[in-house]
């Protein structure tokens, strides 16, 4: 899918320089999918501490 975005050209550069990447597309599909992958950890983290086991790990085990 083609758009249009106004990213600064320092900003681009600087991200193309860092990651070694030979385009601006490839550069911000990378950044993208950095992100996501980054917010969907920080989903899993929020979740520490929320989930309660009713069950002991040998139980579980073996009710397979």
């Amino acid at each position: 899918m083609k758009t249009t975005l106004n990213i600064p050209e320092d900003l681009i550069k600087k991200a193309m320089s860092l990651a070694k990447h030979r385009t601006k597309t490839e550069t911000v599909v990378v950044a993208l999918q950095e992100y996501i992958r980054q917010k969907n950890i920080e989903k899993i983290l929020g979740q520490e501490g929320k989930l309660q086991f009713e069950e002991t790990w040998e139980e579980s085990r073996h009710a397979r």
